[in-house]
């Protein structure tokens, strides 16, 4: 109820309330565990209940397919609904047809988690629009770009004792400083100063 509130007071459009146990794992790894259905609705309704805002958005996720099933899961779905989902987010889809058919099944706003080389389908946002999916994710995709190419800048540098050769693939030193906000950091900087005294 807490978070809910601080949540709201800070502007957050939205909150993710999961039923994996904790500590949690990433979806897309197996062993996870899940809390008891009963457990995750009274999370939802005291979710539910410390809104005070009817634009802030209750989304609700079942890790339980790879855990309890799909029956179980879409049984969970429909008492997440019941207790004050707004969207739910049904994580680890494993096939397309399962995609499918839990867009068919549950009639509320689900959201796809889109996570390359996980568990789910890679199918595009279009595709996803069509089955009836209103948002998707992208959690990973910056951070595996980033990592891949880390590494062959890394090795470059190992075999070659420098990186020069790799600056056409970088951006420069000045556009990543602006890329971070670091001219209208310097402004407030200048702005807010304390002129030095002399002794």
């Amino acid at each position: 109820r807490r978070t809910v509130r601080q949540y709201e007071r800070a502007g957050v459009a939205a909150i993710h309330i999961e039923d994996q146990e904790s500590p949690k794992r990433c979806g897309h790894l197996d062993d996870k565990k899940v809390i008891s259905t009963e457990d995750m609705v009274q999370k939802i309704r005291a979710a539910v209940d410390a809104r005070t805002d009817d634009d802030f958005t209750i989304i609700v996720r079942t890790d339980s397919i790879a855990v309890t099933g799909w029956d179980d899961a879409m049984h969970r779905c429909d008492e997440y609904v019941k207790a004050g989902a707004d969207v739910l987010f049904v994580e680890a889809l494993r096939t397309p047809e399962e995609v499918e058919r839990a867009a068919k099944n549950l009639d509320i706003p689900l959201l796809f988690n889109f996570v390359e080389s996980g568990k789910s389908p890679l199918l595009s946002a279009i595709e996803l629009e069509k089955l009836g999916f209103k948002i998707v994710i992208y959690p990973a995709s910056a951070l595996l770009s980033v990592t891949h190419v880390v590494g062959q800048v890394m090795a470059q540098l190992k075999k070659t004792g420098t990186t020069a050769h790799l600056m056409d693939n970088m951006v420069s030193l000045g556009d990543c400083f602006e890329a971070m906000g670091l001219s209208s950091m310097l402004a407030e900087d200048a702005q807010f100063a304390q002129p030095s005294v002399g002794v």
